[in-house]
Formats: structure tokens, sequence, C-alpha cells
């Protein structure tokens, strides 16, 4: 299973990116999806879950602004992100969690939010 995550890059504060993810040699539409990311010297953390059915989770810190999505067409998630703050900036991570439960990660894409 590889992951390849892009999208990343530098916006200013209030601005928006959107991240994609996209996923080979899982079984993509039976897989929950999910992203995290880790801010420098800090622990990483959740960001966003989607179900296999579509039912989506979010972090209290970017509920209302982040919006997460799948399209099993195209083996791919992705993470809108809206009103970006500085403590948005950090690498950000896709995970794939298949049926039996193994779980695999992407490499990151680094997202700086200037002020």
């Amino acid at each position: 299973v590889q992951l390849q995550a892009s999208g990343g890059g530098l916006v200013q504060a209030g601005g928006s990116l959107r991240l994609s993810c996209a996923v080979s040699g899982s079984v993509f539409s039976k897989s929950v999806l999910k992203w995290y990311r880790q801010a420098p010297e800090k622990q990483r953390e959740f960001v966003a879950h989607i179900s296999v059915g579509g039912n989506v989770n979010y972090a209290g810190s970017v509920k209302g602004r982040f919006t997460i999505s799948r399209d099993n067409a195209k083996n791919t998630v992705y993470l809108q992100m809206n009103s970006l703050k500085p403590e948005d900036t950090a690498i950000y991570y896709c995970k794939v969690v298949q049926p039996r439960g193994d779980e695999y990660w992407g490499q990151g894409t680094l997202v700086t939010v200037s002020s």
C-alpha cells in the first residue's frame, strides 16, 4: 500500500489549501481514511476522519474550517482547508485503515501559514 500526499505550500492567514492523498494497493473503497498533522516540536495529532460510508469527524480546532472528502473512483482522499491560521502550520499526513485493521501512512506534505 502506498500513499502520496500533495497540495501543501505556503499561504497567508485566512487563505485556503486543498490537500490530496492518492492511495494505491489498498482496498480503498472499504478503508477508513484519516488526516493527521504534526507541528514543529509537537506530537502528531488527529485532524479528520472519513468512514467507508462517508461519515466524517473532525478535531475541535479545525471543525467548521476543514472538510475531508473521498473519491473512491480515484482512490483519493482530500482535505479542504479554509480560513487557515498560523497555528495550522504543520506537516500533514494521510492514513488509510484497511478492513482488517492494518494501517498505512503517507509521507506528509508541509503546510505553512504566515501571519
